[in-house]
């Protein structure tokens, strides 16, 4: 069989090596100049520098299962084990422990985060009525925090923390969607009676507690590539076999006989297509092949944000923390949060100066698409001397990379898992096209993965 596998970020990738030893010839077409998708390592003079992904979540079997594959192992290195911090009302301020992305069971581990108003909210939220959850059903986190917790443990922890994740405030995301064993738990509780986010949380907390080893110290949560994710997506190429296109936009795909034939690529007409693109261009590629999933699809936004990497000459001053998150409702800053990467990183630390990371951009603001280059530059600057008090000026930056991800993470809303369910629904009648990417299979590195060889195995 031909197989078109269109997009060569870590989606289409992964697909292309799952069908290394299928036997059948497979293209992947990739509209921009170079493979990766939003994995992009950066030549750095002082090393190779990641200005997308950074690090993934280690536990996951998927991402190990593929990085042993591989032979990439030896590659994975750990952080430091530093604590963030968060920046609320003109102040950094430690990262509360425990909860759940944010979200306390008491007001203990954030009273030095909220009012004492919204401390007696938190704790009293047992003893009011519980909340109407649907089993199998999605809210937005926002809203729901919002109204059980108060507007300050959104607006100064759960969206900071969220945020930096998925580029969207909490009110921009779904409970389900975005944090599952969150959803799961208030299944659980409301099949027995009441809901209440304290209880759902602290019973996490305690399953938490009690799966966490004995003695010794946990293995790490996150890890990431001592030469950056360049090694992950150059290894699956270069392993796949599959012939890679860069440079190559397709604009339509059409039904040709049985198979498909893709407007832009190879003079070919496929057996199978697997789309690994983002949302709206997954829609736009569907309507001449399958209108009622592509009409389901464009309900998927998209958030835009930018990375600004900066090099110092010195990290003489800079926190020992790893990086500091911003709370929604600040005004004094443009930052949305900063990775100290060389200090999270011993790896970067290694190289010596300071390696910094700023974010910006949010869902729904216009930031990424709107600020000039000098102005995003200028930001990281003051922003990080405002909140952390390290001068980049004075400690000499000795370099600068600005990168722009126009529609670079899907905005999963409480209606977001419904959508894609609906647009698989609509695909099981289209024979022998499939889609894969983080629309699809949710936020971070391993739930691709997963998806996308998933994706790839039905595909043949």
């Amino acid at each position: 069989m031909n197989i078109a596998i269109v997009g060569a970020g870590l989606a289409g990738l992964t697909a292309a090596f799952e069908l290394r030893d299928s036997g059948h010839t497979v293209d992947v077409y990739e509209g921009g100049d170079r493979i990766g998708g939003k994995l992009y390592t950066v030549a750095f003079d002082g090393g190779p520098t990641d200005m997308g992904a950074e690090a993934f979540i280690a536990r996951r079997p998927e991402a190990k299962q593929l990085v042993d594959e591989l032979g990439l192992a030896d590659s994975l290195v750990s952080p430091s084990g530093m604590r963030s911090l968060l920046y609320v009302d003109g102040e950094t301020r430690a990262m509360p422990a425990g909860g759940v992305m944010g979200i306390p069971s008491t007001s203990e581990p954030v009273a030095h985060l909220v009012s004492e108003e919204t401390a007696r909210r938190i704790d009293e939220e047992g003893q009011r009525e519980g909340f109407a959850w649907t089993v199998g059903g999605d809210m937005s986190v926002g809203a729901l925090v919002r109204e059980r917790y108060g507007d300050d443990v959104v607006d100064n922890i759960v969206s900071s923390l969220l945020g930096g994740v998925y580029s969207c405030t909490a009110d921009d995301l779904g409970v389900r969607a975005t944090v599952p064993q969150l959803a799961e738990e208030f299944d659980r509780l409301a099949a027995d009676g009441p809901v209440h986010l304290s209880t759902a949380v602290a019973n996490l907390e305690a399953a938490r507690k009690k799966a966490a080893p004995s003695s010794g110290k946990p293995a790490p949560i996150f890890a990431t590539f001592r030469e950056g994710y360049q090694e992950l997506y150059e290894a699956l190429a270069e392993k796949s076999g599959a012939n890679i296109y860069v440079d190559a936009f397709i604009s339509a795909i059409s039904c040709e006989g049985e198979g498909y034939r893709l407007k832009g690529g190879e003079d070919t007409v496929y057996d199978r297509v697997l789309l690994a693109t983002p949302a709206p261009t997954t829609a736009l590629l569907l309507r001449g092949i399958a209108p009622e999933a592509a009409e389901t699809l464009r309900a998927v936004k998209l958030a835009n944000s930018a990375v600004v990497g900066l090099r110092f000459a010195t990290d003489e001053g800079l926190p020992e923390n790893s990086g500091v998150l911003v709370g929604t409702d600040a005004d004094d800053v443009h930052a949305k949060a900063f990775t100290l990467s060389s200090r999270k990183w011993p790896h970067l630390a290694e190289r010596g100066g300071a390696l910094v990371r700023a974010s910006f951009g949010r869902y729904g603001d216009t930031v990424a698409m709107t600020a000039s280059e000098d102005d995003l530059v200028d930001w990281a600057l003051d922003d990080l001397q405002t909140i952390t008090g390290f001068d980049g000026r004075a400690a000499g930056v000795e370099e600068i990379f600005v990168q722009r991800w126009f529609g670079g993470l899907p905005r999963y809303d409480e209606t977001h898992l419904a959508t894609v369910a609906s647009v698989k629904d609509a695909l099981a009648d289209v024979p022998g096209v499939g889609v894969a990417g983080a629309w699809v299979a949710g936020v971070g590195v391993p739930a691709v993965i997963g998806n996308a060889r998933e994706a790839a195995r039905e595909l043949v």
